[in-house]
């Protein structure tokens, strides 16, 4: 017999067994996500926070973007589903449940990162957009259909246990997320008390992103479990959200019914003036939503809202269905006007989520009004019935089945052949930059257009593409953007070779006007480093003992200097050389002090103090630094 415990406010027993299993799953998710993290460090901004120098090279699945996206969705969100279904669910259930919401992870993700075209993957996770917020949503949705379903033993459970288990996951969420910023809170504070003292391996352990990581993934798990076995407590805190919510329709309800008994005063030119006006009504419809299934509840008598709250009800439910025409009827100007763009058909999905909760809701309220007996029974269907209805839109949008920009590129196309938009006031760039390869393919097949303007247009796009384009890991090679010198010196194999972190260090080095670089042993250590020389600023760059070069100092050209100075060309053509500092490092106790150029008014050349001489380097130095004539 399985050992368990009875919640202290009276609540259902929770076996012994959960939390292990709940803190092993919360373990596992750190682990895997920080395997995620190693694997992309080599791509620039994913270092380590304590040596943002150091990042070792990428390796499998950061190489493959196809991969690497769908297992970041994947495993940010599974093991949150898991942990809130184990102990809940059957195990056959959650296993099936698991499996489907794996599927439709990684193709949602795989999507996402196929229909990119190359040159937008700038690197890991290789996801743009909107897409992982509407994947929780989806996610949330389904997860409670199936929980409820599961718990009642039915297809379709009543509507007060989905109602009991969604807002219940919803406020241990919000607990869980604030549970596990402050523990990060409390764990810095620690760091800096013991920092006081002079002890920092706890502020180190803090950088160290194989501690961070497990460890978030661990209190978040461990928040998860307390609020679970707390039941009792966390429907105390609900219903006093639920209450608070509650009251706050009053004040929805009011602005919402201002705004739509203005409009025949006002018009609508104003609202579609801000740009943004079918956005805003749209999210003034889902606040709505969501407070008058706040204030409804689980729609049980003795659970319903003072009068005011259920007048409330009844008339907000009635202002979603202007809110909602408005705003598919400033959706069809736009489209008329201007045709399908991937946001606006996100947001026609999102107004016919809203349709359906308006048309529902005002039923229910009419129903309520002509009839008056079980208050508002009609919004319980409608609720099922609009989580379903998003869920499949979620889905459909973010995967090949409704792909929002394919049907934009088509869209867009077809406007330019039937001639509702000229060639010349085609959006060209929308395709080249905005569309993903679904337009990059329609350029190319306009590129091929009978009609000449099409043509000319479509290939000036392409071409422009083709020379702005952010190249991402495609970058022009070292070679051919650092000139080496003296003629005939080359530069080390390994430099050349190395990762594309230096193509970014290094993104002031064009073909145009390559930097100049010199191999020279600058700290006199007895190794060289390859000093690269732009028009402004000189890098050094080291190799460490693991074979990679860093970039280790930089110089700056003052503001003081003429602007036209070129320090590449004077560095290529031999014009300069080296010098001990004005100030020596200064060391104060244990700490070593670097002399810092500050930046005073710029003094005229009579007033300049004399400079030390320089130091001489031996001429038969490969590429050395040579001393001026």
């Amino acid at each position: 017999m399985t050992a368990a415990h009875e919640d202290g406010a009276g609540g259902r027993a929770t076996p012994s067994w959960l939390g292990p299993v709940r803190l092993v799953l919360g373990l596992l998710q750190g682990l895997a996500l920080w395997w995620l993290y190693r694997s992309a460090e080599a791509f620039g901004w994913l270092c380590d926070e304590a040596d943002q120098t150091r990042c070792l090279q990428p390796f499998w699945p950061a190489t493959v973007p196809e991969l690497f996206g769908p297992l970041t969705l994947i495993l940010l969100f599974l093991p949150v589903l898991a942990l809130a279904g184990v102990g809940r669910m059957r195990w056959t259930t959650l296993a099936a449940w698991a499996a489907v919401a794996t599927a439709l992870l990684a193709l949602m993700g795989w999507h996402e990162v196929a229909r990119q075209s190359s040159d937008a993957l700038h690197g890991p996770p290789y996801i743009n957009g909107p897409m992982p917020l509407f994947a929780v949503a989806a996610l949330f949705i389904g997860h409670h259909l199936v929980l409820a379903a599961d718990m009642e033993r039915r297809w379709i459970a009543p509507f007060p246990v989905y109602f009991d288990t969604a807002w219940k996951a919803g406020v241990q969420l919000v607990l869980s997320i604030g549970f596990t910023g402050a523990f990060w809170v409390l764990l810095f504070l620690g760091a800096a008390l013991f920092r006081i003292i002079g002890l920092d391996f706890l502020e180190d352990l803090t950088r160290k992103n194989w501690f961070y990581i497990p460890v978030t993934t661990l209190a978040f798990a461990t928040a998860v479990h307390l609020t679970d076995v707390r039941d009792g407590l966390i429907r105390g805190v609900r219903t006093v959200g639920l209450m608070l919510l509650s009251w706050l329709l009053l004040v929805m309800t009011v602005l919402a019914a201002g705004f739509v008994l203005a409009l025949p005063f006002t018009g609508l030119k104003g609202l579609w003036d801000t740009g943004s006006g079918t956005s805003l009504v749209l999210a003034a419809a889902a606040a709505l939503i969501i407070l008058i299934n706040a204030a409804y509840q689980d729609g049980r008598p003795e659970n319903r809202p003072p009068l005011p709250v259920r007048l409330a009800v009844q008339v907000g439910s009635l202002l979603l269905g202007p809110l909602v025409v408005i705003a598919l009827f400033g959706l069809a100007l736009r489209i008329g006007q201007h045709g399908l763009t991937p946001d606006r058909i996100i947001a026609l999905a999102c107004a016919l989520v809203g349709a359906v909760f308006a048309a529902g809701y005002s039923w229910a309220s009419l129903r309520t009004l002509l009839r008056r007996d079980d208050w508002m029974r009609p919004l319980e269907p409608t609720a099922l019935a609009g989580a379903v209805v998003a869920f499949t839109l979620i889905v459909a949008l973010f995967s090949p089945l409704l792909d929002p920009a394919r049907l934009s590129v088509a869209d867009q196309v077809a406007r330019l052949e039937r001639g509702a938009v000229t060639p010349e006031k085609f959006d060209y760039d929308f395709l080249r930059f905005g569309s993903g390869k679904a337009g990059q393919a329609a350029l190319g097949r306009l590129a091929r257009s009978s009609d000449p303007a099409v043509r000319t247009h479509a290939a000036a796009a392409l071409a422009e593409g083709a020379l702005n384009m952010d190249p991402g890991p495609k970058l022009s090679p070292v070679t051919a953007r650092i000139h080496a010198n003296p003629e005939g010196v080359a530069l080390p194999a390994s430099f050349i070779d190395q990762d594309r972190r230096f193509l970014y260090i290094l993104d002031h080095c064009t073909e145009d006007e390559p930097c100049q670089a010199r191999i020279f042993d600058l700290d006199r250590d007895g190794a060289s480093e390859v000093i690269v020389a732009g028009r402004r600023a000189i890098s050094v760059f080291r190799r460490e003992e693991d074979g990679l070069w860093f970039e280790w100092a930089v110089y700056h050209a003052s503001s003081c200097a003429d602007p036209t100075t070129d320090l590449g060309s004077d560095f290529a053509a031999g014009r300069f050389r080296t010098a001990p500092p004005v100030f020596p490092d200064l060391i104060v106790g244990d700490a070593r002090l670097r002399h810092e150029e500050g930046e005073p008014e710029c003094p005229s050349a009579e007033r300049m103090p004399p400079q030390p001489d320089p130091v001489r380097v031996p001429e038969g130095y490969p590429g050395a630094l040579r001393p001026l004539p």
